[in-house]
């Protein structure tokens, strides 16, 4: 095919994709009056979202830290005390590395369950047979995954600050010798609640993100298994994508208008 040919048609699939993600969030936002009507449901979801991503987000929250540590200090070493260590290392995991960073690798596990799940009921056409009986199927399995998605990656978050926190704290106690109370004290020292406050906002839009890409690839799903194979993979891409874009929109939002200097 022609370059031209592919332009088209890559044109076209962005503009069906743009209809099925539109009329998606339209049906969800006409269930969501009825949200505590699968209230086990989402309960359910809570439980796999939040404390099936936890070693993940152990793991992945407590090297960032330490890293981040550990990139603090070559990067002050000789132009300002080591005890702004701590500083530096509360102010990155707050506004930025906790939040995104577990955003992105809740992101690649949910969404892509979410997507495979949903995928393969809808080429079993398990979810057609949901419609013929009368039970929709945005309401009983979406909504519930939404909601717990977005409810629960705050919590991780608020998880993966800490711990990052205190990775970063024992690698420069141990490899750079700082004690813990100049840790701590650099820490404190310009510490806003606007930043922990500001970097939990975005989690909540990157649940939903999160687990709404994973539910729209997951029904868009076509063609058997290798179908839902594609549908994972975009649910994750779009998901990631997705999440550091609105990162931008947020942090902006947030952070020069809500959270504005005075």
């Amino acid at each position: 095919m022609t370059p031209l040919v592919l332009l088209g048609k890559f044109l076209l699939d962005f503009i069906e994709e743009i209809g099925v993600v539109s009329i998606l969030f339209w049906e969800l936002v006409q269930v969501s009056p009825r949200i505590f009507k699968n209230w086990k449901s989402t309960l359910f979801q809570m439980e796999r979202i939040g404390i099936g991503s936890l070693p993940l987000v152990v793991v992945t929250s407590i090297f960032v830290g330490a890293v981040t540590s550990i990139q603090a200090a070559y990067q002050l070493h000789g132009y300002v005390p080591l005890k702004y260590i701590g500083t530096f290392v509360g102010k990155s995991v707050m506004l930025e590395l906790g939040p995104v960073l577990t955003a992105l690798v809740v992101g690649g596990r949910v969404s892509a369950s979410i997507a495979a799940e949903l995928g393969t009921m809808k080429v079993t056409e398990q979810i057609d047979a949901m419609e013929t009986i009368a039970i929709d199927p945005v309401e009983y399995l979406v909504l519930p995954r939404v909601v717990a998605a977005t409810i629960m990656l705050p919590v991780l978050a608020i998880f993966s600050d800490l711990l990052a926190i205190l990775g970063g704290m024992v690698v420069a106690n141990v490899s750079m010798h700082i004690s813990v109370a100049t840790f701590a004290s650099g820490l404190k020292l310009m510490f806003h609640y606007q930043d922990l406050v500001g970097g939990l906002m975005k989690t909540f839009v990157f649940g939903f993100i999160i687990s709404f890409m994973g539910s729209s690839n997951g029904f868009s799903t076509r063609g058997g298994a290798e179908g839902v194979g594609l549908a994972t993979m975009r649910a994750v891409v779009s998901s990631c994508l997705l999440i550091l874009i609105m990162n931008y929109v947020l942090a902006t939002l947030i952070f020069r208008i809500i959270f504005a200097p005075s």
